[in-house]
């Protein structure tokens, strides 16, 4: 009886060790250093009672207004965008940092389910495994051939599947997802329009879409999807409903931002495009960034082309206004050129613009703008050249030979053209006192979007010079002066790039000039060549003053109804090289 009994006890033991090897081998894939199933059994719908309560992936804001990553390492910018955007999750997705279609696919998981995207490989690998850590995360998710980190320990790995409809099951979305192809040189465009939450495979266009007989398995066939490992039950679904950070991410379209860039999304940040990395640069990217600014200005930067936390910081708050120039964008230049009437109301003998009332000075310009955009695609605007301090035979009531016209007189004349899409540049004449004194009084026709400011050295004297008896002159920290008070002004005001001109048709007028300050982003820098008479001597003087001369200006040329001999038609004006970016009459 006691010889039966031990052998029942033994048949026991035997059974149950036969069941603990089977539960072993076909649970799945374990955590890291274990194997799963060489052929994954299929799913087995859980019972209510049994599901795991879905956990959430928790975002955040990001505690910097304004944080500027170069993007230039892939592994290590996908880490510093998830420690800026999550508080922790509970599973990440992997993959190779030399895979852009494995990329993809990960941007395309790490949507669905609201987690990172982590990129192995390169020089990153600690940092990788540093986050996964932080994050919390006890899941990893490995795309294509991506591996963890080594010393990774402790987490369920799961090697997703090759196979779309096998993928879906895995996340627990039901149905065979969609695909999409994607530009293999622009891919960032096609990750910024995947919805959070919705599965949609990315793909290259060079790379068949993986349908249901597709797999990494070699038994699989066309008509059956093969097996897949159990449900991620503890993921799906887990995009954040109510931590959603008030974060704006901008992109320079970069592709080495990729997984960076899904990882914003995944959070719920917006992301806007910015091509050149200037979020002013143009109509398009100034009217994203105010659409999605409002509720806050945290902003996240990937890309090499973006500068300073600092200059992105009041550029994006620029941007935000939604005020554009004549012709959009918040950037004087390029993407335009202006055609501009040069003088003063109601003084006919100091230029075209004088010649006319108001009504009729918008019609000229315009009519003169037209004129040029017959010749070229790139648009060209209307623009007015107003002196607003005129420099006098006499010293005046103040001594300085200059007369000031009052701001309040030249309002009106600055609104119209805002409102008739025309920009305005204030010229002064400053004679005997300096150009940031009487650049000050004009601080509030300046606080328009629409106006530039242009200085003109011929008409600064010394204290004891007179006009027209010589040639006068500005050194170049006056100038320096004046170009650092107007970007301050703009910055501070939140106000489009201003046009800030030096006239100039002699070396002696701007002493120094190779220390212009061209520091300023707010400023447009130009050098408007405004000599007069025979065309060879003007072209001299376009020469003469090209040379040496500091890298970044941009240039201006005049063509005097009078006094040039002969002067030249738009299209000859067109022709020279460089095209000049501001064609004024006089």
């Amino acid at each position: 009886m006691r010889r039966r009994t031990g052998w029942l006890l033994l048949a026991v033991v035997l059974a149950v060790a036969v069941v603990v090897a089977l539960l072993v081998r076909f649970a799945g894939p374990g955590p890291l250093g274990t194997a799963g199933s060489a052929t994954p059994t299929p799913p087995r719908s859980p019972s209510p009672t049994s599901t795991p309560a879905p956990r959430e992936a928790t975002s955040r804001t990001p505690e910097a207004a304004a944080t500027v990553l170069p993007g230039t390492d892939p592994v290590a910018t996908a880490v510093a965008v998830s420690r800026a955007l999550f508080a922790s999750s509970p599973a990440v997705v992997l993959a190779p940092v030399d895979d852009l279609d494995a990329q993809l696919r990960a941007a395309s998981i790490g949507l669905a389910l609201g987690v990172p995207v982590l990129l192995t490989g390169g020089d990153g690998t600690a940092a990788t495994r540093a986050e996964i850590t932080r994050l919390g995360a006890s899941d990893v998710l490995l795309v294509g051939a991506a591996d963890l980190p080594p010393g990774t320990v402790g987490l369920r790995m799961v090697r997703t599947p090759r196979n779309d409809t096998a993928l879906g099951r895995l996340l627990g979305f039901p149905g065979p997802p969609s695909t999409a192809a994607v530009a293999a040189d622009d891919p960032i465009a096609a990750v910024s329009d995947l919805k959070r939450g919705q599965l949609e495979l990315l793909t290259t266009r060079a790379a068949a879409p993986a349908t249901t007989g597709s797999s990494s398995s070699p038994t699989a066939t066309a008509t059956e999807a093969p097996p897949v490992p159990a449900p991620v039950t503890t993921l799906a679904p887990t995009v954040p409903s109510s931590t959603v950070p008030e974060a704006l991410v901008l992109s320079d379209g970069s592709p080495s931002s990729l997984a960076a860039l899904a990882t914003a999304r995944a959070a719920g940040a917006t992301l806007v495009r910015v091509p050149g990395g200037d979020p002013r640069a143009s109509s398009a990217t100034v009217q994203a960034v105010a659409a999605h600014a409002g509720a806050s200005r945290t902003v996240v930067a990937v890309g090499p082309s973006f500068g300073s936390a600092a200059d992105l910081t009041w550029e994006v708050a620029t941007a935000a206004t939604g005020v554009e120039l004549p012709g959009g964008g918040q950037l004087v230049f390029p993407g335009r050129r202006m055609v501009a009437l040069y003088g003063t109301p109601g003084a006919p003998g100091l230029g075209l613009l004088g010649e006319q009332d108001l009504t009729a000075s918008i019609a000229r310009a315009r009519q003169f703008a037209a004129e040029y955009q017959a010749l070229t695609t790139e648009p060209i605007v209307p623009a007015f050249e107003i002196i607003a301090t005129i420099a006098s035979r006499g010293p005046g009531p103040d001594g300085n030979y200059s007369d000031e016209r009052a701001p309040e007189s030249l309002l009106g004349w600055v609104q119209a053209a805002r409102d008739a899409g025309i920009y305005v540049v204030l010229d002064l004449q400053p004679g005997r006192t300096d150009f940031l004194t009487q650049a000050k009084e004009y601080a509030s026709l300046l606080a328009e979007p629409n106006v530039g400011l242009a200085l003109d050295p011929e008409w600064r004297l010394a204290p004891d010079q007179v006009h027209l008896r010589q040639i006068g002159s500005v050194g170049i920290d006056e100038v320096n002066a004046v170009a650092a008070w107007l970007a301050t002004l703009t910055r501070e005001q939140a106000l489009p790039q201003k046009l800030f001109v030096l006239h100039q048709f002699a070396g002696s007028m701007i002493t120094d000039r190779s220390r212009l300050d061209l520091s300023h982003h707010e400023l447009a820098v130009m050098v408007h060549v405004d000599g007069q008479g025979s065309q060879p001597a003007k072209a001299g003087t376009w020469a003469a003053l090209r040379r040496d001369a500091p890298a970044g200006l941009w240039w201006g040329w005049k063509n005097f109804i009078d006094e040039d001999k002969p002067m030249l038609t738009p299209e000859q004006t067109l022709t020279i090289v460089p095209t000049p970016d501001l064609i004024t009459y006089q």
